[in-house]
């Protein structure tokens, strides 16, 4: 744990931090203080909007022509930094501040390899030879946890998995041995287990050179399990600061309760209740109120609150606040999470027919040869993406599918709508054989399956309107007359919870939840029977995401629509989904009611998934398992259990040489491993495994 009597590394006082648009200068922070210590890895919350990646930028001073501080003071080491030129800057930024981005690519130069890009770094800064760089560089590369860090060396960005992209970044910025290193979202993209292996080495390497770090997330769990201090923003003001046993145990401050009550639980169920969410979202630049920014928003604001903005207040053991009815919440005199929404309740399932049937649905990619491997004789490489699969989805169900990148999730989608062809396997939709692709398939067939992707800006044509994009379909598939389809947009609006003054908006002009909304009114518009979800809800805030995964429960209670539902986030997913469907390189590896999978038995590769999904409670213990390396190429796929080089439950040959058999463990839920289902469930329930990386927080 960090020595808070130790001096901090970085002082941030009175941070004040403004915007340049259409011509005026807008506020964006405001008063914002932080001090980080050595060791200490300190957290920064909140919504898209709320100033937190405008709030490190300004302290490494990398805000661009448009942002400038005006005032306030930022102390590295006890020096002033905020009016050092440029040059000065760049002497900090090579040596003892660093940045590590949310998209690694975009920190790495594509047409160089990462080892010479690592290396670079380190022979510039400390003026040694080639050779000698190259071999600290590999030395770096190992320390990240990178597997055969000699031949990832010699590898192009491009032939890096993100997790691997993000782990010569983090060699970049460690390879100075930085005092303060500032993490910008870094995890967002990646697989829950690549997530948890970046996490644990984030936080050994903090550990072991004892830098400073300031996390900036709006992934409560993230938080928990990292972090020893948060702060919370909201609308470019910290409105609650603490350590995150006291801020989890005993939030103050309104907004902050909001955003833990938001987060889906493992093993919690629409049948058991809605999630809560926050109406509203932040307010821009522009619209910022003289009182509490939250006070719009908040269900228990007083009319004090839109008038007079509240001072950041000491409330307990270093706990700060920001609220002019934080004592009245500590006491307990108030309850604010029972006054945010929760939405509608769904009723228990029963079983229904069945909608969708896939038999043995397979998909192989043929790779073109290369000159070399033509000239060899060796023959075209097959991929096989996807590999035998069948499942069932039952009318007004939902079928979650989950697993890592490269598991097979979005080919197995892309093939029950049709934008890919099937390699072998038959599709039936109410008992009837459907088309292989979209142009084999009948108008009404189309308009029965839907797709929600996963970046609605991308599935948004930027140059309709949401009322044009809505339209569409209601006239090409529904076929509505254009009056019928007017009215119906405006419905379909108010269904996704927008009002009607959307409808001459253009995507550009909506925020990321906001988008989602209108994909899915856009999805739910030719009356479909099954709506293909891909990973809808992976890159918005967890208060939206909350608001989004409610929207869905209830209009598929409204409107009896089957869902298939795919995410690498297991709490997400088990959420929302009847039953579960576990997939791990073209192949399913669980299938089960979404309660079975979150208790033993569970196939070691769901035990490793559920293990690795940060919970938002500091107090958390569970056993941390941690896979050894990145998915296989589908291109050469182990034998015998395709798990086996992965697996920590492994058995030893016969995993190796065997395909496993499915297991029964009863009411519908399989697993395939050579393991008994009384061995699984006495491995998992026994001590932590040989293998397993026992957590090294504070």
């Amino acid at each position: 744990m960090t020595n808070q009597l130790d001096t901090p590394v970085l002082e941030v006082q009175n941070l004040h931090v403004s915007y340049r648009a259409n011509r005026s200068w807008y506020e964006a922070i405001r008063d914002f203080e932080i001090n980080v210590y050595p060791g200490q890895i300190y957290g920064i919350v909140g919504e898209s909007g709320s100033g937190k990646s405008t709030a490190i930028k300004a302290i490494i001073r990398y805000l661009g022509k448009d942002g400038k501080i005006n005032d306030g003071q930022i102390l590295l080491d006890g020096e002033d930094i905020v009016r050092k030129p440029r040059r000065q800057m760049k002497t900090l930024w090579a040596n003892r501040m660093h940045m590590l981005p949310q998209n690694p690519f975009v920190a790495l130069n594509p047409s160089i390899r990462v080892g010479e890009q690592v290396a670079e770094t380190i022979r510039i800064r400390d003026g040694i030879s080639r050779r000698q760089a190259h071999e600290k560089a590999i030395s770096m590369l190992e320390r990240v946890h990178l597997a055969d860090a000699k031949e990832v060396s010699h590898r192009y960005p491009h032939e890096l998995s993100g997790g691997m992209q993000q782990r010569v970044v983090l060699a970049m910025a460690f390879s100075a041995t930085p005092q303060i290193l500032m993490l910008d979202e870094p995890t967002t993209s990646l697989d829950v287990t690549t997530e948890a292996t970046m996490l644990d080495i984030v936080r050994e390497l903090i550990q072991t050179t004892q830098a400073g770090a300031i996390y900036v997330t709006h992934d409560l769990g993230v938080v928990a399990q990292l972090c020893q201090r948060v702060a919370v923003m909201y609308a470019g003001e910290i409105v609650e600061d603490a350590s995150v046993q006291d801020l989890y145990a005993r939030p103050l401050h309104p907004y902050t309760i909001g955003l833990i009550a938001c987060v889906p639980r493992l093993g919690q169920t629409k049948q058991q209740a809605a999630l809560r969410t926050i109406p509203g979202r932040p307010p821009s630049l522009q619209q910022r109120e003289r009182g509490c920014q939250f006070a719009p928003r908040c269900p228990v604001a007083l009319e004090k609150c839109f008038v007079e903005h509240p001072p950041l207040e000491q409330a307990a053991n270093r706990h700060k606040v920001r609220c002019h009815r934080w004592q009245e919440i500590a006491s307990g005199e108030l309850v604010v999470e029972q006054a945010f929404q929760s939405g509608l309740e769904v009723s228990e399932h029963l079983e229904r027919e069945q909608l969708l049937a896939v038999e043995n649905l397979t998909k192989h990619f043929d790779v073109p040869r290369g000159l070399l491997d033509f000239l060899q004789g060796k023959p075209p490489t097959t991929v096989k993406a996807v590999d035998d699969v069948n499942l069932g989805i039952q009318k007004g169900r939902t079928l979650g599918l989950v697993g890592e990148s490269g598991s097979g999730k979005t080919t197995l989608a892309r093939m029950i709508v049709g934008l890919i062809s099937r390699t072998d396997g038959t599709i039936e939709l109410n008992g009837k054989p459907i088309g292989n692709t979209v142009r084999q398939r009948s108008r009404d067939a189309l308009r029965q399956i839907q797709m929600v992707f996963q970046n609605p800006q991308d599935s948004l044509n930027p140059y309709l309107t949401i009322g044009q994009a809505i339209r569409r379909p209601l006239m090409k598939l529904a076929k509505r007359s254009r009056h019928e389809a007017e009215k119906e947009v405006r419905r379909l609006l108010v269904a996704v919870n927008l009002d009607e003054s959307y409808v001459n908006r253009f995507p550009a002009m909506l925020s990321g939840g906001e988008r989602q909304r209108v994909a899915i009114a856009r999805a739910f518009a030719s009356i479909p029977e099954l709506i293909v979800c891909d990973e809808p809800i992976s890159a918005l805030d967890v208060s939206v995401q909350a608001a989004v995964l409610n929207l869905l429960a209830r209009l598929q209670a409204e409107n009896d629509t089957s869902y298939l539902f795919i995410s690498h986030n297991l709490a997400v997913v088990g959420y929302l989904a009847d039953y579960l469907i576990v997939l791990y390189l073209g192949q399913i590896f669980e299938v089960g009611y979404g309660h079975d999978l979150f208790a033993p038995p569970y196939h070691p590769y769901t035990e490793a998934l559920v293990s690795a999904i940060p919970v938002p409670d500091p107090n958390h213990q569970t056993q941390h398992i941690r896979l050894s390396n990145d998915i296989p190429s589908p291109r050469n796929l182990p034998t015998g259990c395709r798990f086996h080089t992965r697996c920590p439950r492994k058995l030893g040959a016969i995993c190796e040489q065997e395909v496993p058999p499915w297991q029964d463990d009863g009411d519908g839920h399989y697993i395939r491993c050579h393991r008994t289902i009384d061995e699984l469930i006495l491995l998992q329930q026994s001590a932590p495994l040989p293998q397993a990386e026992e957590d090294s927080s504070c």
